[in-house]
């Protein structure tokens, strides 16, 4: 792999939208507490066809009248461009700058795909609507998407992307930095110049993980699968283990040249401050 140290490492956290007033409240208390690593951005996820859409508005716009700067995530299936138009001039309204631009998932019982059918297409469609006035990020899968033909089919969904506009993308958690690296190493090949941030999830409940990872694709590699599975139901055991693996996976990756890191914090600061603790990052 080579070096990608000519980008200035930048840290961000990922979100989902709470449900409930103790939600907000729980999340506006993890918001704060990671403010201390000093994150260029909190990402928001968007539901399955658009199904949070609110909610993932809401959570911007109040992370946003917070001081802080807020990227929504923005999927594609299910919707017309005209919906999509009227998403992107209403951030545009409240001062975002910055978009995660996805394809998405279709919900159960959905049969209308939308007009737009792949993320690239989303991607260009925002570069027509709204010109350059978004920083655009896209998603990454070091390991393949679960979904994808091939190796080589999947490579080149990710090359249209870039193509079509994209600014950076963030990869999808992993736990194996060699896949990492190749995936780097492909994109050079294919003369792709763009920032590829880590994706970082922390291991805190190794049964919560299994299911994200069956669902997701997401690969536990089996040395690591059969030590977790070998504490059982000791929490306290498993958090040290995996706080141990993902703070040397997250170091190997800084030290190799990674743009930066990418925190899914499932709405909570403690694992993700436990890392950077760790890491020596935000003092």
């Amino acid at each position: 792999m080579q070096s990608q140290k000519r980008f200035t490492p930048t840290f961000s956290c990922e979100f989902f939208p709470p449900k409930t007033d103790q939600g907000k409240e729980k999340l506006n208390a993890t918001r704060d507490a990671l403010a201390r690593i000093q994150p260029a951005y909190f990402s928001v996820t968007y539901g399955a066809g658009g199904s949070t859409q609110q909610g993932t508005y809401e959570t911007i716009h109040g992370l946003l009248k917070a001081g802080y700067d807020a990227a929504p995530h923005l999927s594609c299936i299910g919707a017309s461009r005209e919906q999509i138009g009227e998403l992107l001039e209403g951030y545009r309204a409240i001062g975002v700058r910055r978009i995660v631009a996805l394809r998405g998932d279709m919900p159960s019982g959905m049969r209308d795909a939308g007009d737009l059918h792949y993320a690239n297409e989303l991607v260009a469609f925002i570069r027509e609507y709204t010109g350059d006035h978004f920083q655009i990020e896209v998603a990454a899968y070091p390991e393949f998407h679960p979904q994808a033909r091939s190796a080589a089919a999947d490579l080149e969904h990710f090359r249209r992307k870039v193509v079509a506009g994209a600014n950076a993308a963030i990869t999808q958690y992993f736990y194996n930095a060699d896949a990492y690296f190749r995936f780097i190493d492909d994109c050079e090949r294919m003369q792709l110049d763009l920032p590829v941030i880590p994706g970082i999830m922390p291991i805190t409940n190794f049964a919560q993980l299994a299911r994200f990872s069956d669902a997701c694709g997401a690969e536990i590699p089996r040395w690591l699968r059969l030590r977790l599975e070998s504490y059982g139901d000791d929490l306290e055991s498993i958090r040290a283990y995996g706080l141990e693996v993902v703070t040397d996976l997250c170091r190997r990756l800084l030290e190799a040249g990674a743009p930066g890191l990418h925190f899914y914090t499932m709405n909570q600061a403690g694992p993700t401050l436990a890392l950077c603790d760790a890491l020596g990052i935000g003092g």
